[in-house]
């Protein structure tokens, strides 16, 4: 079996792809000239609003007191967003199994939809700027 290789990471200039760092040179370099790739592309996750999530969930858990900890807030905006995977339970009910938002199982585009999403909807469930926190510290 193949031995899986860390991913090449490109950066974009008009039509073209540029290897990222060195090391992603490298690994263009020992293709031989001439030679079909096969490319998955994919946009690597941000880190940045990864974090913004999850001051986000922190300060309306802290303004609101609406769960024990951010990661049952998490869990609750999956749920009421129907992010999940409905299953059928042996006594015919249905249940939403939470998806998870990792890495390696979202990547920036679906998340930003997700973000976007969950902004809206602590807003309106909660009906205050949600993202305050974050306008405040951007002015100052």
């Amino acid at each position: 079996m193949a031995k899986e290789q860390a991913p090449v990471y490109l950066v974009r200039k008009g039509n073209a792809l540029f290897p990222q760092l060195q090391m992603d040179l490298e690994r263009l370099q020992a293709i031989p000239q001439g030679h079909s790739v096969r490319v998955e592309l994919k946009q690597p996750r941000n880190n940045e609003r990864l974090r913004l999530y999850w001051r986000m969930l922190s300060y309306v858990r802290e303004a609101t007191d609406c769960a024990p900890t951010s990661e049952y807030l998490h869990s609750a905006i999956k749920l009421e967003l129907g992010f999940g995977t409905p299953v059928r339970l042996r006594n015919g009910m249905t249940v939403l199994v939470p998806s998870s938002v990792a890495f390696d199982k979202m990547d920036e585009p679906e998340f930003h939809i997700f973000f976007n999403k969950a902004v809206e909807f602590l807003t309106a469930t909660y009906g205050f700027d949600v993202l305050g926190f974050y306008n405040q510290e951007r002015a100052a």
